[in-house]
C-alpha cells in the first residue's frame, strides 16, 4: 500500500500557504488491479494528458505503455497535450520562454509517428502564453502556432487559486486575475487567431469564470477537471456541502453557450478521495461510485456535445491505472446511448480542439 502522506510535515511556499502536495506514482501498487477492458471498441480522445520528467518521469514510451494495445485495450485515437510549464526555452526573451514547450511536444508527436504509432499522439497541443501582455501577446502565440506544426490548439493560463492553500503545480494564480484589463485583451487576442482557452480553477472561482465567459461570448472556453470542487484545507470532510455549492455554480456557468468542461481530475490530491491509501487500487466500480455525482451533474447542464473525457495522466495516474481510469468513465457513461458515448469520448474533444477525426469515423 502506498504511503500516507497525511501524517507528513506540512511544507508551505514562501508566502506561509500550506502547499497539498500533488501524489506520488506507486506503478507496482497499480499492478496490483487489472481489469479487463470494457467496451473495447468505443473510440476514445484523451482530452488532457501531461508529458515531463518529474516525479519518475512520463514521456512518449510511458504514455504509450498507458496507451497499450488497441486491440486488446481501449481503443484510444488521439491524444490532447496540456501545458505544465516543462521543456521551456532557457534563452531568450521571458515572454517567448513557453515557446519550447510546443516545440518539445510536437517533436514528441513526430517520434510517435516514426515509430507508427497508430494513436494521434498529441493531435492537439495547449501551451502557455502571459496573456497579461494583452495585445502583445500576439507574436508569442504566433510563435507557438509556427513551432506546433500544425497541431498548436490554445493556450492554459492556470486560474487556481484559493487563499488558505497553494495547490497548484505552478503556485497560485496572481488574485483578480480574470477581472484584469491586459489579461482579458490577451484572451480576445487568442479568439482572434482561432485559439481556445483552457481554464483551470476551483469551485470556488467558477463564478469568476462565468462573468470572463459572458464577456468574451465569441472565445471558446474549456473548464478542466469539472471545476475543481475541493476536499481539502477548509473544506476538508465537508464534501456534500462543497457538492451543493459546486452544482449550482456549473449551471451558471453551463448557460455560457461558448463553455465546454472536462470530465476528470478527481483522482488529484484535491479531491480528497485517498484511494492511494487503500491496500488495492480501486476498481472501476468504486470509482464510478464516487464520481458519477459530479460527472452526471455536469452532463445534464452543460450536454454531452460539450463535455469530453480526459484522462490527466500522470497526474491522476496516483489514483489508478489508465485502463481502470477508462473504464470507470465507460461505466459512468453506461447508460448513455451510442451517439452520446460517441460525444463524450471522442467528438466533443475532437471537435472543440479541432482535430479533424469526423464524427462518423470508425476507427477500431
Amino acid at each position: 500500500m502506498p504511503d500516507s502522506t497525511s501524517d507528513l510535515p506540512v511544507i508551505r511556499d514562501a508566502s506561509g500557504l500550506p502547499i497539498i502536495r500533488m501524489l506520488g506514482l506507486q506503478p507496482a501498487w497499480l499492478q496490483t488491479r487489472i481489469e479487463e477492458t470494457l467496451e473495447p471498441g468505443l473510440v476514445i480522445v484523451d482530452a488532457h494528458h501531461h508529458l515531463w520528467d518529474r516525479a519518475g518521469g512520463y514521456l512518449l514510451d510511458e504514455l504509450l505503455a498507458d496507451l497499450g494495445d488497441p486491440t486488446t485495450g481501449h481503443n484510444v485515437v488521439a491524444t490532447v497535450y496540456l501545458q505544465c510549464a516543462y521543456a521551456y526555452r532557457s534563452t531568450g526573451a521571458v515572454s517567448m520562454r513557453p515557446v519550447g514547450e510546443t516545440e518539445f511536444v510536437a517533436d514528441i508527436a513526430r517520434q510517435a509517428q516514426q515509430r507508427g504509432v497508430k494513436a494521434k499522439v498529441c493531435a492537439g497541443i495547449v501551451g502557455y502564453a502571459d496573456l497579461e501582455l494583452g495585445d502583445a501577446v500576439d507574436a508569442v502565440l504566433q510563435a507557438h502556432i509556427d513551432a506546433g506544426d500544425g497541431r498548436f490548439r490554445g493556450i492554459r493560463h492556470i486560474l487556481a487559486r484559493h487563499d488558505a492553500f497553494n495547490a497548484s503545480l505552478l503556485g497560485p494564480a496572481p488574485a483578480g486575475l480574470m477581472q484584469r484589463v491586459n489579461f482579458r485583451r490577451g484572451l480576445a487576442r487568442l479568439q482572434t487567431l482561432g485559439l481556445s482557452f483552457d481554464a483551470w480553477l476551483f469551485h470556488t472561482q467558477i463564478d469568476e469564470l462565468v462573468d470572463l465567459a459572458q464577456a468574451l461570448p465569441g472565445l471558446p472556453i474549456v473548464l478542466n477537471h469539472v471545476g475543481g470542487p475541493l476536499a481539502v484545507g477548509p473544506y476538508t470532510g465537508k464534501r456534500d456541502e462543497v457538492f451543493l455549492v459546486w452544482r449550482e455554480a456549473i449551471k451558471r456557468l453551463a448557460a455560457c453557450p461558448n463553455v465546454s468542461i472536462k470530465l476528470g481530475g478527481l483522482g488529484m490530491a484535491i479531491g480528497g478521495f485517498d484511494f492511494h491509501q487503500q491496500v488495492l487500487p480501486p476498481s472501476s466500480a468504486q470509482l464510478c461510485a464516487d464520481w458519477v455525482p459530479y460527472m452526471h451533474a455536469c452532463i445534464e447542464s452543460f450536454g454531452v456535445q460539450r463535455c469530453m473525457f480526459e484522462s490527466n495522466f500522470p497526474v491522476d495516474k496516483a489514483t489508478c491505472s489508465y485502463g481502470v481510469l477508462w473504464n470507470a468513465y465507460k461505466r459512468i457513461a453506461a447508460g448513455a446511448s451510442a451517439d452520446e458515448k460517441a460525444w463524450l469520448f471522442r467528438d466533443s474533444a475532437a471537435t472543440f480542439y479541432r482535430l479533424g477525426i469526423a464524427s462518423d469515423q470508425a476507427q477500431n
